[in-house]
């Protein structure tokens, strides 16, 4: 008995280390070299697949058993590390939760598809019980509105320079605006989605508290009431670095950009740097940090406000 267990176990690491180097498995072929039953090759092929499959659940990578029709042989398909881990898929779901961009409708849906398209059959339900609670409990945004049709015609419009015109609803009122735009971009921040841009054919002296601002106009997504993607295109003087205008922008409030200064004598001067990533402490006396940061328009004062005592000496350079 223990005889036959320890040819079996060789046989099963001689089959593993020939898929590992790239070879094809036909059950005739093995059943013949080794002098046994085809029945008994396809246990040691489903020990190899179980093997495959527990390393995958257990370390979230590995490789998949799979049978290839064409050369009717068994191979062994690499995962490489591409696939997303048990603890990067349950990472994403809880910022999605988190964010609260979505419908109810949309959450759901959006969280389904990451969890069976990205994690194996024996982790989706471990995924799921870990996610049940905060899904059950999850609040929608007070607009109640669907917007994930809109990121796709706007994000080609970026691409290949489109003009877009839109109806928007203001943040005041039920009163609506309509807008023909040269869309830059499409950002997050503050639970909402918003498509950056600059504005055609408007009276910037109406407008604009400063109609010399050379900087786009953001808008959220959720409240463009209508959308469309005209045939016109235009061209920039030059390229819109999204990264470096998410930076100096704060609450998604546009306006020209600015140098401020403030002492700040919070607990965790990181938590400011994490939130103004332009900033940069100047000097530190007794717990008392001095701080400079450059940013675009008014969003920075509503951050300062907040922080009540903890920032003092708050000047625009």
């Amino acid at each position: 008995m223990g005889g036959t267990d320890t040819n079996k176990s060789n046989r099963v690491l001689f089959l593993y280390s020939r898929l590992l180097h790239g070879r094809k498995l036909r059950k005739s072929e093995l059943a013949e070299e080794f002098g046994v039953s085809e029945k008994s090759i396809q246990r040691d092929l489903e020990a190899i697949r179980d093997f495959l499959d527990r390393k995958m659940v257990e370390e979230g990578f590995g490789g998949h058993l799979v049978y290839d029709y064409l050369d009717k042989a068994y191979c062994l398909e690499q995962d490489n590390g591409m696939n997303l881990s048990n603890a990067e898929i349950l990472a994403i779901s809880k910022i999605l939760l988190e964010s609260r961009a979505f419908t109810k409708q949309e959450i759901d849906s959006i969280l389904e598809k990451l969890v069976v398209n990205c994690a194996l059959k024996e982790n989706q339900i471990l995924v799921n019980k870990l996610l049940a609670n905060e899904k059950f409990h999850y609040v929608e945004l007070q607009h109640h509105k669907p917007f994930l049709d809109r990121l796709m015609p706007i994000g080609n419009a970026i691409r290949n320079n489109h003009v877009i015109q839109i109806k928007y609803r203001k943040l005041k009122g039920r009163e609506t605006v309509e807008r023909r735009l040269e869309p830059l971009a499409i950002m997050f921040s503050e639970y909402y989605f918003y498509v950056v841009g600059f504005i055609e054919g408007i009276d910037k002296e109406k407008a604009f508290e400063n109609a010399d601002d050379p900087f786009p106009t953001i808008y959220r997504i959720d409240r463009i009431e209508e959308l469309d993607v005209l045939k016109e295109t235009f061209e920039l003087p030059e390229r819109f670095e999204e990264g470096e205008f998410r930076k100096r922008i704060q609450f998604m409030y546009g306006g020209k950009l600015r140098k401020v200064r403030f002492k700040y004598s919070g607990e965790s001067v990181e938590a400011v740097l994490d939130r103004l990533p332009t900033a940069r402490v100047l000097g530190e006396e007794n717990g008392i940090y001095l701080v400079e940061a450059e940013v675009f328009g008014k969003g920075i004062d509503m951050w300062v406000r907040s922080q009540g005592e903890l920032i003092a000496d708050y000047t625009i350079i």
